[in-house]
């Protein structure tokens, strides 16, 4: 049976070459559309007339949201490059399409690549690996930070062995922890900034990113300036198949010791910047650059936009969904007072449905006896198993006083007010999750040397 396939080829001689040769020769590829532009491309894939495309590197408005709803709609794709165009070829392999050849290949070569494209596509059984070009740029990068364990760290409460902080990978890859809490300021931020801060103090280099798409704030936190270029140019970049890992990296603020900052948006308006499709890339490509990559989420998990729509919609919480699917440990941030409780109760149980495969570790911030009353470690504690079946990792204490003068100094909590009980808390948590990915890592480690 020939595999129907679209083309979308600048080149009208080149196009017109291969679909003469396809018509001759039984190449088990035959040509159903010939495509004008990419709308009219897009607009073919969503019938279900065809199963790959053949097209352009230089096509008008490729970019990495185009491919993504062509993957949706069930079309392979392969790319056509003039011969000798490195340019072409890196930049569509960095925006995900694996097959890419030259439009002076024969009619052969093309159908055979079209094919295996489109096997390819039928046998994904999970989302596509990195392609290998994000990780060349690599060269000329400092490596990472060691692998081993810090000495002397401490264990939080009910964090050892837990599933959820096993590391994954070699010690090239860096560890996404998203940092998400429903909604009502619970202090995603601060535990995000304060976490990062401190993965940093321990010889970890650590990326904080802002993903926030309601009310990023991480850049003012830090003293940086309200427009500073940062998630939303590193997005737009790798729509575009531009962005490798030294470009992020210059994208990226250093505040020093071993802690990069990628600021988010700065006005709830401009969330379409963040298409979640480019996020994962950030993410994937954000791995390489540190050893932790902390990513500050918005409370939204809702999914409905389809329901307005008849065609694919925009996602407004695309970019919060995109970093909780890609994370290695999902921190669930909770406010300990009677409302903020039931707040979390509720948003948990959505964010399990929402995100299958998160085990989350819960986080109690804002810990305060004057509106739990009795021992508020212990009462909190309690309320936590009884409602979610999970204890916290951590009870991080309500320091106004320490927070405030950060905040007002555009400082971090750890050198405005480094005895701050809520510093020392959110410390034990951070050396509790390098310590358990260092052991990870150890333990896969030892396991390959003895089944050489």
């Amino acid at each position: 049976m020939s595999l129907p396939i679209l083309t979308a080829v600048t080149d009208s001689v080149v196009e017109a070459g291969l679909v003469s040769a396809f018509d001759r020769h039984d190449l088990g590829v035959t040509v159903v559309r010939r495509c004008v532009d990419l709308p009219d491309l897009l607009a073919a894939a969503t019938t279900g007339a065809a199963r790959a495309a053949l097209l352009s590197a230089d096509l008008r408005r490729l970019d990495r949201e185009a491919l993504a709803r062509l993957a949706m709609s069930g079309v392979a794709v392969v790319g056509l490059i003039a011969p000798g165009d490195e340019d072409a070829d890196r930049r569509l392999r960095q925006l995900g399409v694996v097959a890419v050849i030259t439009a002076d290949a024969t009619a052969e070569v093309v159908a055979t690549a079209v094919v295996e494209a489109t096997r390819a596509l039928t046998d994904l059984a999970g989302p596509p690996a990195l392609p290998a070009a994000f990780s060349e740029p690599l060269a000329g990068l400092r490596p990472l930070g060691p692998g081993s364990s810090v000495g002397g760290v401490g264990s939080v409460a009910g964090l050892g062995g837990i599933d959820g902080v096993e590391a994954t990978g070699e010690l090239t890859q860096g560890r996404v922890i998203a940092v998400w809490g429903p909604v009502g300021s619970p202090g995603r931020t601060t535990i995000a900034l304060g976490l990062a801060a401190e993965l940093a103090g321990l010889g970890r280099p650590t990326l904080l990113i802002d993903a926030d798409s309601y009310g990023g704030s991480i850049g003012q936190h830090v003293g940086l300036l309200e427009e500073a270029p940062g998630l939303a140019a590193a997005a737009r970049s790798a729509n575009q198949g531009l962005l490798d890992v030294p470009r992020l990296a210059m994208l990226c603020r250093d505040l020093g010791g071993g802690l990069r900052v990628l600021p988010g948006i700065s006005r709830p308006s401009r969330w379409p910047e963040l298409r979640p499709t480019s996020v994962e890339t950030v993410i994937a490509l954000s791995r390489r650059l540190t050893s932790f990559v902390v990513v500050d989420c918005g409370f939204c998990l809702e999914t409905d936009e389809e329901l307005s729509f008849d065609t694919t919609a925009p996602r407004r919480n695309g970019a919060t969904l995109a970093v909780l699917e890609a994370a290695d440990t999902v921190l669930a941030v909770a406010s300990a007072e009677p409302v903020g409780l039931v707040r979390f109760v509720r948003g948990l149980a959505e964010l399990r449905e929402v995100v299958p495969h998160a085990d989350p570790l819960i986080v109690v911030n804002k810990l305060r006896g004057s509106v739990v009353g009795g021992d508020p470690r212990r009462e909190v504690s309690r309320a936590m198993v009884r409602h979610t079946g999970r204890e916290p990792v951590a009870l991080v204490p309500h320091d106004l006083a320490g927070l405030d003068a950060a905040a007002a100094s555009g400082q971090l909590l750890r050198d405005i007010a480094p005895a701050s009980p809520a510093r020392l808390a959110v410390r034990d948590l951070a050396a509790a999750l390098a310590g358990a990915a260092a052991t990870s890592r150890r333990r896969r480690s030892t396991l390959r040397r003895a089944q050489r």
